[in-house]
């Protein structure tokens, strides 16, 4: 067998270490790098758990419904009608809140001929109530109500709704959430 012939490759010096085409080794992953990597998984995955868990046991909606929102239903405020006559009965132990509450309806627009004030039959009526008969006054007893400072409203036949000459009344009846000698809390709204 014959030598092959000399080519330039062979007067490379061998000093040098490396003949030919060689590639680097792929360097190792660093510990740490390995580590970080790992609790970042352990803790997608445990976040991915306990919100599946959450989801199957229905304390989180991925598509939550609209929850229809309360609308409040507007205060009836009523209608002050100053030609409707009102009796005032004193239903406390105190003296002259009739007068008193007489005197205010007159300051606010009632002739003082349609207001009427006195005494009521007994004197430990727990609330100020307006009273009226007919479903169509209710409006203007309310208005009545709130003139006096947020007086209760309740249609009632125990009193006359008109008066002799044939006029329409309500009757207010003060109780003792408005008596300063009151010790006792206000409780339901009885008819006198």
């Amino acid at each position: 067998m014959s030598k092959p012939s000399r080519d330039r490759f062979d007067d490379v010096p061998r000093s040098s270490g490396r003949v030919g085409a060689h590639r680097a080794e792929a360097p190792g992953m660093n510990g740490w790098v390995v580590l970080l990597w790992s609790f970042v998984a352990a803790l997608v995955l445990i976040i991915g758990g306990i919100f599946g868990s959450l989801v199957v046991m229905g304390r989180v909606s991925l598509f939550p419904e609209a929850v229809p929102t309360a609308v409040p239903t507007p205060e009836e405020t009523g209608v002050v009608d100053t030609s409707i006559s009102v009796l005032i009965l004193n239903g406390t132990p105190d003296e002259g809140l009739d007068t008193q509450m007489r005197d205010l309806l007159i300051n606010n627009g009632w002739a003082s001929d349609i207001v009427f004030a006195g005494d009521s039959s007994s004197q430990d009526f727990p609330a100020t109530t307006v009273f009226y008969l007919n479903d169509e006054d209710e409006l203007a007893a309310i208005g009545l109500a709130n003139l006096l400072g947020g007086a209760a409203v309740q249609q009632s036949d125990y009193y006359s709704d008109q008066t002799e000459d044939g006029q329409k009344q309500f009757t207010v009846v003060i109780g003792l959430d408005r008596s300063s000698s009151a010790s006792e809390t206000p409780g339901e709204t009885p008819a006198p």
